[in-house]
């Protein structure tokens, strides 16, 4: 089984994403890292995303399934998959979900739920490591990264204007996807306003690993 992460930006999906795929032992897609990933590269696939990222282009949808399916079929058939930050919009999702299916992939959805008002928080106070890239929550007070030991900044992004846009963009576009899967049966839901710890234990129950 294939698991859709959703959640509002802030709402921890990608850490909670980490951690539940350590436990059932998935590959993790991550839209981001898979283009830098990538874009490090000296494949065909590779190039190809580098110069449209040096070239200050957003990637395209086309190239972004070109992507997942290249993923999807190194990660081999039998191995669960995460995926994270993906899908964004509906076009996203139509190409997606047909590509899952033309794959065979049993999927389903997580939905991180917290308020507008929270995630706004949380944003303007997080810090994400300047190597690595991992977010850190503002009760993490170590100065570095405890992975790479990487120095630990402030987003140039999150501030309250573009914080606010990227939320309004998910409530305008992600959002009604979320609704769909959830009338189609294929949404679970999380509330992720807790401590990692407890939103770990709802996940592994809801999922019916513990």
């Amino acid at each position: 089984m294939d698991y859709i992460l959703f959640g509002i930006q802030g709402s921890g999906k990608g850490t909670q994403g980490k951690i539940l795929a350590a436990k059932i032992d998935a590959a993790y897609f991550e839209t981001g890292g898979e283009l830098r990933r990538l874009a490090a590269e000296q494949s065909p696939l590779g190039q190809k995303v580098k110069s449209i990222i040096t070239a200050g282009h957003l990637v395209p949808n086309e190239v972004v399934m070109e992507i997942v399916e290249d993923f999807i079929k190194k990660s081999g058939g039998g191995k669960p998959i995460i995926f994270d930050g993906i899908p964004r919009n509906k076009e996203q999702n139509d190409t997606l979900e047909n590509l899952l299916q033309k794959l065979g992939r049993q999927y389903t959805g997580i939905y991180f739920e917290l308020s507008r008002e929270e995630a706004l928080n949380r944003l303007v106070t997080r810090r994400i490591c300047s190597k690595c890239k991992e977010v850190y929550p503002a009760f993490y007070k170590n100065p570095v990264c405890g992975k790479c030991n990487g120095e630990l900044v402030t987003r140039a992004d999150d501030n309250a204007d573009s914080i606010k846009t990227r939320i309004d963009i998910f409530y305008k576009e992600t959002l009604p996807i979320i609704e769909n899967w959830e009338n189609r049966g294929k949404i679970l839901k999380i509330d992720a306003g807790p401590a990692i710890e407890e939103i770990t234990n709802a996940l592994f129950k809801t999922l019916e690993l513990i």
